[in-house]
């Protein structure tokens, strides 16, 4: 303790008496200086400390809450899932309750998550009502309105809105007879095309392409529609047959703008090798990722305006017949497209949920794709492309999917659950996996695709073998005509 500096017996000695000198005395202890003086000390001895930084806290995941028809958007909950959202999913179908089991969370109710979900997806049409009064309660919808579920299911206004956009449309009559669909051929001869509308058109076996230049076998055809169909094709239309490439332009909407780039992608719709057989929903696509291009430019941008004054989000396409005369819309998808999705998942780089999240919100996405081409094909089993549950049941109901070797990419579950770690077939339509692959070119994305689906073995599995190889003769012919400049 330091002395007081007016102190002057502790600076000089005390004083001296009878000659002797006597010890001094202890100063008393000031504790309130000894405090004062205590952080010191403590500070001398102690290691200067480095300032806690606190650690940021993680972003919470996103949460997605997947709505489905008939059990068909799996693969892309599945996916988003392995990106590390939370996502739960419902279907409607009580014959494909089971689809998807193990591979995401199921719920029974969806009308109790929809508070849970940061954004709520719709893998269908015909919801489009449901979707505009959720938008309207504030949440985020990847979902169809209205104005589009009718640009898909009534196929004449989806010409006729073509049309007012400055398509091009090959001409068409609509009828809801079939007496006078064939009394109209027989004083019109010629090649025409049968199409379905409303929900018969999901039944693609329903469509029918006339291959005789007078119209005889779409007399056939009608013949046989009206003894067996005609309670469930209400409509239906008949449109002026066009030779020509059949290509898709699609495209992701956010509520106000496509995001690009845009997917030209090929269908193969046909059961068997060289479009020989019943129509299937698809039995495989090729397709790439590409600028907006000519056939954009003349199709799909022209809706534009229409999609953003109905708050459209997800993905939208048109199906075209083009020749060297001209680009002919043929019909809209206003959803995902199966397997459109599973080849899109194939080649895209960006994450699945915030290109979500970002659609459902109205925000600008910049999103990332593979170079190249990709190619995928659909691996089914009997009943397929038939709804028969009795066949379903006998050959293959929980049938398991074998692997020959472990395989991480480019295999896309579908009708498919998950028991202990093995793939069990479901539901009852035999659509079981879509195998994917990728290339700089169609031949090596051909070749990647192909070997992945060699790897794999279901009692009963077919598939088609050509996929993607109409691209030499179909490429050739766009280049020439200008449509992908």
């Amino acid at each position: 303790m330091s002395a007081d500096p007016k102190d002057t017996t502790r600076r000089n000695g005390p004083p001296k008496e009878n000659g002797s000198k006597e010890p001094p005395k202890e100063a008393a202890a000031d504790p309130v200086k000894d405090e004062a003086r205590e952080p010191a000390r403590e500070a001398a001895r102690e290691p200067a400390r480095e300032p806690v930084k606190e650690t940021p806290k993680e972003p919470a995941p996103l949460r997605l809450l997947f709505i489905s028809k008939w059990g068909l958007i799996q693969d892309l909950a599945w996916d988003v899932r392995k990106e590390g959202c939370e996502v739960r999913y419902h279907i409607m179908s009580k014959a494909d309750r089971e689809v998807g089991d193990g591979f995401v969370e199921k719920v029974d109710r969806w009308e109790d998550h929809k508070d849970w979900a940061d954004v709520i997806v719709f893998d269908d049409c015909e919801f489009g009502a449901l979707s505009d009064r959720l938008r309207k309660e504030g949440k985020a919808v990847i979902g169809g309105t209205p104005y589009t579920d009718r640009l898909e299911m009534d196929r004449d206004f989806g010409q006729e809105e073509m049309n007012a956009a400055g398509m091009t449309t090959l001409p068409r009559w609509e009828f809801d007879s079939f007496d006078g669909a064939i009394a109209f051929i027989k004083e019109n001869p010629g090649r025409y095309v049968i199409k379905p509308s409303g929900r018969a058109q999901n039944e693609k076996v329903l469509s029918f392409v006339g291959q005789e230049d007078d119209g005889l076998d779409v007399l056939t055809m009608l013949e046989h529609y009206k003894k067996g169909w005609a309670a469930k094709i209400k409509s239906f239309q008949l449109q002026k047959y066009a030779a020509g490439v059949e290509i898709a332009v699609g495209a992701f909407f956010n509520g106000s703008d496509f995001i690009t780039p845009v997917y030209i992608n090929f269908e193969h719709k046909r059961m068997f090798n060289d479009e020989i057989g019943p129509q299937t929903g698809e039995m495989g696509t090729s397709g790439f990722w590409y600028g907006p291009s000519a056939l954009f430019q003349a199709t799909l941008l022209k809706m534009k305006e229409k999609l953003a004054g109905c708050r459209y989000t997800g993905y939208i396409d048109i199906n075209c017949i083009v020749n060297s005369r001209g680009i002919y819309p043929l019909e809209f998808t206003c959803r995902f497209g199966y397997p459109t999705i599973n080849l899109q998942i194939e080649g895209v780089l960006s994450k699945w949920g915030e290109l979500l999240a970002a659609l459902a919100r109205g925000e600008p996405f910049n999103l990332r794709t593979k170079k190249g081409f990709q190619v995928c094909v659909v691996v089914a089993v009997p009943p397929f492309p038939f709804v028969d549950p009795d066949t379903f049941k006998k050959f293959s109901e929980d049938a398991a999917v074998i692997f020959k070797k472990p395989m991480a990419e480019g295999i896309h579950p579908c009708d498919i659950r998950l028991v202990e770690d093995d793939w069990r077939l479901a539901g009852n339509s035999g659509y079981a996996l879509v195998v994917s692959g990728s290339g700089s070119t169609m031949d090596d994305a051909r070749r990647e695709a192909y070997n992945r689906v060699r790897n794999i073995i279901i009692p009963n599995m077919f598939y088609r073998t050509d996929i993607g190889e109409r691209w030499y003769r179909d490429g050739d012919l766009l280049q020439t005509w200008g449509y992908l400049s």
